[in-house]
């Protein structure tokens, strides 16, 4: 909260403020400046007084809530066509960490169709899930924020999480930054790396800053909670499901009726994206080094006899060369192969973050202080053109193709 304060004793009435309100909230009265509702505070007033008779006072909103009435590490699970995402059970994985470290639960918060509650419910479990907060309800078939949020808030406020973490997807950043903004906490997204402050026990949330020339380490502020983000999937490792495991339930009711909410899905139109870097095994990748469209001629053909994906870096896609469904990186996709090899790519930090986490990357580029050899497995520092044909023409050999 902000209020304009006028001196009465100081004003002289040169009337030096009315003019430069963009708003006409300023007037003289009896030969002193009065402000009325219109005012937003913008401080044009204050600049111009000669004689410092117009003030602006700021009222700080004091936050105060116990922290340690927070505790567990909760994981958004994503579902969509019934399917449980993918993203989902690596956060479970990384969240067992995290509640390790900070010695609490590691929570599932799920919100679904009561034809696939008890499914999904279980998966979240043999994934590492200790407890599943669940809401049921047919408002869930179809992912909309409205009831999401709400169920949601209402959950988070009655269970107190100390971390909540969403998947970086279409569907998770829509509905994470809607819950972050009704709680009034903070959210940072995209986060590429998460740990536990040793000290302070605070949620420390890594993620490529400045177009990812930097990657920022980020704390919440302490008065807040939850502490939250969005993670990119294929950033963290996927657990071995044990079904097994043995976890609780705990049910609760939406508190909302169809009336309530805003929006109705008249029809869901899924995407020809055929694409799928997100799932391949080996991926072959290019980058300004192959010149031009026609550099990613080798590229794919070495991606066919692999039975390989074909990505690209922002600057192949930026330029033209190939589509955005292949770009790999900050903001493109971020895989985890179990081979990437990198074509004429320098290996950019953006880049980097997009694929960094693959098993074994392999490097062709000209250049041998190119920054993607420092994170290679394997390092050739050649001609892409003459490189790349070799090992599609051994490759072939190899594999009887």
């Amino acid at each position: 909260m902000a209020r304009l304060l006028i001196d009465k004793d100081l004003c002289t009435g040169c009337e030096s403020c009315v003019p430069v309100c963009p708003f006409g909230a300023l007037s003289m009265k009896e030969g002193i400046a009065v402000v009325d509702e219109k005012c937003t505070f913008c401080g044009a007033c204050v600049d111009v007084c000669p004689v410092n008779a117009i003030t602006m006072e700021k009222e700080e909103k004091a936050v105060t809530i116990d922290t340690s009435a927070f505790k567990d590490v909760w994981v958004f699970i994503e579902h969509e066509f019934g399917k449980v995402s993918g993203v989902s059970f690596e956060l479970l994985g990384e969240g067992r960490k995290l509640a390790n470290a900070l010695g609490c639960k590691l929570c599932g918060m799920l919100f679904a169709d009561p034809e696939l509650a008890e499914g999904f419910a279980k998966e979240a479990i043999a994934y590492g899930a200790e407890r599943v907060y669940l809401v049921e309800s047919p408002l869930f078939k179809i992912y909309r924020t409205d009831p999401y949020a709400k169920a949601a808030v209402d959950l988070i406020r009655k269970y107190k999480p100390e971390i909540v973490l969403f998947g970086a997807t279409t569907q998770g950043r829509d509905f994470a930054g809607t819950v972050a903004t009704t709680l009034e906490v903070g959210l940072t997204a995209d986060c590429t790396g998460l740990d536990i402050d040793p000290e302070t026990k605070y949620l420390r949330q890594t993620r490529p800053a400045f177009g990812g020339n930097i990657m920022a380490t980020i704390l919440d502020y302490p008065n807040y909670r939850p502490q939250m983000a969005t993670v990119r999937p294929k950033v963290f490792p996927m657990p071995e499901r044990d079904d097994s495991r043995k976890g609780e339930i705990i049910r609760e009711p939406l508190q909302m009726t169809e009336e309530q909410v805003r929006t109705k899905v008249l029809e869901f139109i899924r995407g020809t994206e055929t694409v799928n870097l997100a799932d391949a095994e080996i991926i072959v990748s290019g980058g300004r080094g192959v010149g031009g469209p026609e550099g990613f001629k080798p590229i794919r053909e070495l991606a066919e006899v692999l039975g390989a994906a074909v990505g690209a870096s922002r600057a192949a896609v930026d330029s033209g060369w190939i589509s955005y469904e292949h770009q790999v990186g900050q903001t493109g996709r971020t895989v985890r192969p179990k081979i990437y090899i990198a074509c004429g790519i320098s290996g950019s930090i953006q880049h980097q973050a997009g694929m960094k986490t693959s098993e074994i990357i392999v490097a062709i580029n000209k250049d041998p202080e190119a920054p993607i050899f420092k994170i290679a497995t394997y390092g050739i520092v050649g001609d892409l053109f003459t490189v790349v044909p070799m090992l599609t023409e051994e490759f072939k050999k190899r594999l009887g193709r």
